[in-house]
């Protein structure tokens, strides 16, 4: 069976035995386990400790069948982001006021025929009870895949140059790359929506990621206060263990120094949605001149409550919302939209990784060859949806690494602003 109810004596003697709850007993799938020769007792139960505190105790578990993902069905007053010191007295919000749309946008189809919603892989093997959010249960060894515990769960902390207040917060000697569209000339935002394809790209080294995201952002771009954040998926074998694209969302209110973390694995996020698991598995996912398949983000600011909320796919089911007390400058408003994708090349041997961006062929490739993003939205102060239109700049450091084309749309085909991204990583032009 794939949803277990574990008996109330079997389970008083694993929490003995253990020494942790029951939420973090499971330290390791099989045939997943990582090296532990070396490692000292004392980093094991440090370890625990903190798995315990972010594992919380569900009435419900759920074993994926495709991907080996454990979901706990967590009740949503018990979800690590209530753990959060700024969330103490925090109560859980209700939907919040959803974006109009423009009315040059309210009669545009914004569906695309030739592709289809993409999903997730547990709901094969069953759904979390009302009252409850599913939660992707954490292990020793995903712990023991980063570099140390503090770093678990975690982005490596980028510190770009000195540039230009209107340029985007991207460019870095960590070995971060990107192909992204951006907002240009400053202003106001109060969110960002655009649908995404899903691909799985290869990712050669396992402390190297690919991704393909939307960013809010606001603060010093140049300093330690920049707010961010983030959604869209990614495929992340450290953090995973695994080489499926995920559900992601990030969030740093310190420009990745000590706040934030991908997902629940930190206090933060609060989750309201009991059919989507931040940090499962999509599927299915595109094919090279096959059937493509998208996932439709939409982050924007509550005008009234002042929280961040998230929303997934074309019907715009709530996921969750980032609290307003999270944040300094994001608090009020953002000052820039970001799209697109971004990689780590970690240089193994000397060469430029051969980690894929998008669908691991260039932007010219074109529709079911290349990555996109279609129909890019931002939400302005009155809580109104509208395209950026031809509003947009686009960069990419190294474009015979990954390259990005960009078009201002709003032609019969319903994509409106969209781009195509992507690329191989390392080939005879990007040694």
């Amino acid at each position: 069976m794939t949803i277990r109810h574990t008996p109330p004596l079997l389970l008083l003697f694993l929490l003995v035995f253990f020494g942790v709850n029951g939420a973090g007993i499971a330290l390791a799938s099989p045939g997943n386990r990582t090296e532990r020769r070396g490692i000292t007792s004392l980093r094991i139960a440090r370890i625990q400790r903190h798995l315990a505190r972010i594992n919380k105790p569900g009435v419900r578990t759920i074993e994926s069948p495709d991907d080996g993902d454990i979901i706990d069905c967590v009740p949503r007053h018990r979800q690590p982001a209530l753990d959060h010191p700024l969330l103490k007295d925090h109560k859980i919000q209700k939907a919040a006021e959803r974006p109009k749309k423009a009315a040059a946008a309210a009669s545009r189809n914004d569906s695309a025929s030739a592709s289809r919603a993409a999903w997730q892989a547990w709901h094969h093997a069953g759904h979390c009870p009302r009252g409850t959010v599913p939660i992707r249960r954490s292990s020793v060894d995903d712990v023991l895949r980063a570099k140390s515990l503090f770093h678990f769960g975690k982005k490596a902390v980028m510190r770009p140059p000195a540039r230009s207040s209107d340029a985007p917060d991207v460019v870095s000697g960590n070995g971060h790359e990107h192909a992204i569209a951006y907002t240009v000339n400053g202003g106001e935002f109060y969110g960002a929506k655009a649908t995404i394809n899903v691909w799985d790209p290869s990712v050669q080294v396992n402390s190297e990621f690919s991704l393909s995201q939307i960013w809010i952002l606001s603060g010093s771009f140049d300093g330690s206060d920049l707010n961010s954040i983030e959604a869209g998926w990614q495929v992340s074998p450290e953090l995973y263990g695994d080489s499926r694209p995920r559900l992601f969302t990030y969030w740093t209110s310190d420009a990745y120094e000590e706040t934030g973390c991908y997902n629940l694995l930190c206090s933060g996020f609060v989750q309201t949605n009991r059919r989507i698991a931040i940090g499962a598995a999509i599927s299915p996912v595109s094919s090279f001149e096959g059937s493509q398949y998208d996932i439709t983000v939409l982050i924007w600011k509550d005008p009234k409550a002042g929280n961040w909320w998230m929303s997934l796919g074309d019907g715009g089911g709530l996921v969750g919302y980032w609290p307003a007390e999270l944040f300094s400058h994001l608090s009020e408003r953002a000052t820039m939209v970001e799209w697109g994708g971004e990689v780590v090349n970690t240089r193994p041997d000397g060469s430029h990784s051969a980690t894929q961006m998008g669908s691991g062929h260039f932007a010219g490739g074109g529709f079911s060859r290349a990555g996109y993003f279609r129909n890019l939205e931002v939400v302005d102060a009155d809580n109104t949806l509208a395209s950026v239109g031809a509003a947009v700049a686009t960069l990419a450091e190294n474009t015979d690494c990954y390259d990005i084309r960009s078009f201002a749309g709003d032609g019969a085909d319903g994509w409106g602003a969209h781009f195509y991204f992507g690329g191989p990583g390392n080939n005879p032009r990007c040694p």
